[in-house]
């Protein structure tokens, strides 16, 4: 019974992924497969893209271990993945290989054969998406399995059997090369580890220690040493020192200290609304998956084709990941004290943050760093001016929010953590900034020949 469950449940998943497609491809997408009459990636839409993003992000909120630092990391390495097994038909750009730390070179087509860059996007996404999420229930890696068979069949009807197959086998190939370089880099089981009973926090005046309520073990105090994609994403943009720490009523640290127990002394409704809104806990897709939401949104919204928008999830997936990577760099660094532990040993002993404290030390805020990142390369890619709603919590019960800019909704993600009460302005402020260069330091790699 259960296995006949299981092939009606398929059989819908193929029927509704050929309504979607025939909805929403172009005619190239259908018919084309002849190399000198324009198959290239450009001339499908980005329906395998987004159907694969909206699957990853039902798999973090459902994956057991897949906590910001790890989020961001498979974000990363799926947008490279994407982006290398479509850019052989986009004749304009090239290969990262060379440009992003030990990336190996990718495997090359036959330039005088043809193929079916969805085809081959859906067999790298596939791949990618079950090495990234290793840890997922037997349910949702069979969404996985569902997914890639669905968009195949779908597939199959387009082109020769020839060209499904070299595509997919191609797809398959550069989503191999990419898994291999990524186990190398020192984050490839984070999901199973996100603390480390051999880790000892140093111990000192204003030095952080567990907070309440659960008063957990450090989350990933290792992760900062893992590999960025770039370099100077970590050695070049480290904050300069948070204010020194002192108990000193007239000093600066417990000025700023003082800031978060008296905002959330009165924090306004729209105050609470923005701490929620952009809390992004447990049961969520993350901050950076907020990110790339936000991303999705526009894609959308300004129909992209496969082409941009395989670009826009690699600039977006790296910059949120080198952030994560940059930002646990700087706080196991400076290892700094949670305001709850100095407001309650010198303001308040009885004081909450409105915002559960999560188990990290506090200098730079993790949502700043990477919404400056993300708001950065958003920005270079959409405009500077670019107005959306991000409706991407109404499943969650939040009301839509709209901006101006993204750097806008950058820099009310970073505020928010006032307003919640676990991070003082310093880290807020200079988690922007570092954000935002190593944006700046993204977007000047080489994508274009």
């Amino acid at each position: 019974m259960k296995k006949i469950y299981k092939n009606i449940l398929s059989a819908i998943l193929i029927m509704f992924t050929f309504i979607i497609h025939f909805q929403g491809c172009s005619n190239d997408e259908i018919t084309n497969s002849n190399p000198t009459t324009g198959n290239l990636t450009k001339s499908y839409t980005s329906q395998v893209a987004l159907d694969w993003y909206n699957l990853q992000m039902k798999l973090i909120k459902q994956t057991s271990g897949i906590t910001p630092p790890v989020s961001s990391r498979a974000f990363g390495y799926t947008g490279i993945t994407l982006y290398e097994s479509v850019v052989p038909g986009m004749p304009e750009y090239k290969s990262l290989s060379g440009q992003l730390n030990g990336m190996p070179s990718m495997p090359e087509i036959n330039s005088s054969e043809s193929y079916h860059w969805p085809t081959s996007a859906n067999a790298a996404l596939a791949y990618i998406t079950r090495k990234m999420y290793f840890n997922a229930t037997s349910q949702n890696l069979a969404s996985i399995d569902s997914l890639e068979t669905a968009n195949n069949a779908f597939y199959q009807t387009s082109v020769s059997a020839d060209i499904f197959e070299r595509s997919k086998n191609f797809g398959i190939s550069i989503a191999s090369a990419i898994y291999d370089w990524s186990v190398t880099d020192g984050g490839n089981e984070g999901q199973l580890h996100i603390t480390d009973p051999s880790y000892v926090p140093p111990v000192g005046p204003g030095l952080w220690i567990p907070t309440a309520p659960g008063f957990g073990a450090a989350a990933h105090p290792h992760w900062g040493n893992n590999r960025p994609f770039l370099n100077q994403n970590v050695v070049g943009c480290q904050p300069d020192s948070h204010p020194v720490y002192s108990e000193n009523t007239t000093s600066l640290f417990y000025t700023q200290a003082l800031e978060v127990y008296s905002v959330f002394n009165k924090l306004t409704q729209e105050q609470k609304d923005i701490a929620l809104f952009w809390a992004d806990g447990g049961g969520t897709y993350t901050p950076p998956g907020h990110s790339v939401a936000i991303l999705m949104i526009a894609l959308k919204e300004k129909n992209s084709m496969l082409d941009f928008s395989a670009v826009s999830f690699a600039k977006v997936g790296i910059a949120v990941s080198d952030a994560f990577i940059s930002c646990w760099k700087a706080k196991y660094n400076y290892n700094l004290l949670r305001p709850i532990t100095y407001i309650r040993n010198l303001i308040n002993p009885t004081w909450s943050p409105f915002i559960t404290t999560p188990p990290f030390p506090e200098f730079t805020s993790g949502h700043s760093v990477q919404s400056g990142a993300a708001a950065q390369i958003l920005s270079d890619l959409f405009g500077y001016n670019y107005a959306f709603t991000d409706n991407s919590n109404s499943d969650l019960g939040y009301t839509p929010r709209s901006f101006n800019s993204f750097f806008e909704f950058a820099n009310e993600a970073a505020i928010s953590r006032l307003y919640g009460g676990i991070h003082y302005r310093a880290a807020i402020e200079k988690g922007v900034s570092q954000g935002i260069q190593i944006g700046l330091n993204i977007g000047a790699l080489q994508f274009l020949k």
